[in-house]
């Protein structure tokens, strides 16, 4: 009877051992699954966190404005176009846009749909560096300028827009049919020996205006640009200055700083070779600013390659 009471109670023992240990067998596996849950959890949250982060990116380049569109707007309406700056063709394409600046300068032409020169714009003018670029004895990029049709005329220069020496090229889209004294002695070479002077000149735009649609020769220039911090608006008519100020009644008296101070036509000691000749490097050594117009003393030691009255324009 003894033993079976023992047998009972090993038995009881045993069931309520294996009963313990399943119990928490399945504490366990829970404990293990919720954590497993947990960390799922986690997981997308850490998944959806980078897919926001990389949209953001994405979105970000899209709403950037690069120069690129700031020039298309620009040029809305306008094509593209390369030309070489000195190339003589005096042939315009109808409605397109030009660089006229030399080297890294950025002047913009355009031209309406008649191939008339209408506009030209420049942020910034920077000057001729006869020391860095390659500029001729006679103050110029290139030896000659592009053959405009009106230029042929006596009366007519072939007028830049922006002279060589404020950086501008010689091709059709910088060159128009000028009134001669106008270009060399008149507003425009006024206008440019101002921006020479201040060393040159922000916010630049040319307006020219025609009397029809046929011809290629101005009736009026417009210039606006500021110099100094001070914004000049000068307009201008393609006309003789000398002849309106005659027909006005006014007379045209010049200045003493344009006649010549040396009557002997002494140049020793603007000619620093003493080959009797003075080029434009020379006369800026020695003080002289450009250009060097005909009634200046030192014109005729000068090569005027073009025979416009200037040299170093």
């Amino acid at each position: 009877m003894k033993k079976k009471i023992n047998y009972l109670i090993l038995l009881l023992t045993a069931i309520f051992i294996v009963g313990c240990t399943n119990v928490e067998d399945a504490s366990v596996t829970d404990k293990e699954t919720d954590s497993q849950d947990v960390t799922t959890v986690e997981t997308n949250l850490n998944n959806s966190e980078k897919e926001e982060t990389i949209t953001t990116v994405v979105d970000e380049p899209v709403v950037e404005e690069t120069p690129t569109e700031q020039n298309n707007d620009l040029f809305s309406g306008y094509k593209l176009i390369e030309v070489d700056g000195g190339d003589l063709s005096g042939y315009r394409e109808p409605n397109v846009v030009v660089d006229i600046g030399y080297g890294d300068r950025k002047y913009w032409s355009f031209t309406n749909e008649h191939g008339q020169l209408v506009r030209v714009i420049a942020d910034e003018i920077v000057l001729q560096d006869d020391r860095t670029e390659p500029v001729t004895s006679s103050g110029r990029y290139y030896s000659d300028e592009a053959k405009v049709p009106g230029v042929e005329r006596a009366d007519l220069d072939e007028g830049h827009i922006i002279a060589d020496s404020l950086g501008g090229v010689s091709n059709a889209y910088n060159i128009t049919p000028q009134e001669s004294t106008l270009n060399r002695h008149g507003d425009q070479a006024y206008m440019e020996d101002a921006i020479r002077k201040a060393g040159g000149a922000t916010n630049f735009e040319a307006i020219i205006t025609y009397p029809n649609t046929e011809t290629q020769i101005p009736s009026s220039y417009q210039y606006t640009y500021t110099i100094n911090g001070e914004k000049i608006v000068d307009k201008f008519n393609n006309v003789n200055p000398d002849k309106v100020n005659k027909s006005l009644g006014l007379t045209g008296k010049k200045s003493s700083n344009s006649t010549s101070s040396n009557k002997k036509g002494d140049i020793s000691s603007v000619d620093t070779n003493g080959d009797g000749q003075v080029t434009i490097k020379e006369a800026k050594a020695a003080g002289y600013s450009m250009p060097i117009t005909s009634d200046h003393w030192l014109y005729p030691y000068m090569d005027d390659r073009d025979n416009d009255g200037m040299v170093g324009e």
